[in-house]
């Protein structure tokens, strides 16, 4: 069972790509910070300042500029996301983000979807928000009640 998302985000695949694992850069529009570099076989601490919260995941492939494979956590029974980049010409790129894992025989599947889809669509926007126009004040604004 799995969750998809798209977007297209007017900047070349390398800039997207570079958002994701440049420590600094994720800080505009996801997380608060990743403890290094994203790449193949590390563990990566990603934090959350604003809820005092952070989590590890493990990169399990990258093809640079093109596909960003990890799971969440280190126990190895985390969701795998799939984060697949398609650049359309050097001005464009469609970002596909794939979440595959979920329990189908979950009794609160439905709404562990549709939170895990109203989160990438939320941070998606935020890095379409920063890599086109700069802003990098909507990560962590997302209010869960």
């Amino acid at each position: 069972m799995n969750n998809l998302t798209k977007i297209k985000i007017f900047k070349p695949a390398h800039e997207v790509f570079e958002a994701f694992v440049d420590p600094v850069k994720i800080g505009n529009f996801w997380f608060s910070s990743s403890s290094e570099r994203w790449e193949q076989g590390k563990t990566i601490t990603l934090r959350y300042d604003e809820y005092d919260a952070q989590g590890d995941i493990k990169i399990l492939e990258i093809e640079e500029n093109k596909k960003i494979v990890f799971q969440w956590g280190t126990d190895g029974k985390g969701h795998i996301v799939t984060i697949t980049l398609k650049e359309l010409d050097n001005d464009s790129t469609i970002i596909e983000v794939n979440e595959a894992g979920f329990n189908e025989n979950d009794e609160q599947l439905i709404g562990i979807l549709l939170d895990n889809k109203e989160g990438w669509v939320y941070m998606l926007t935020c890095l379409k928000g920063y890599l086109e126009f700069g802003i990098n004040k909507l990560r962590a604004g997302l209010v869960k009640d």
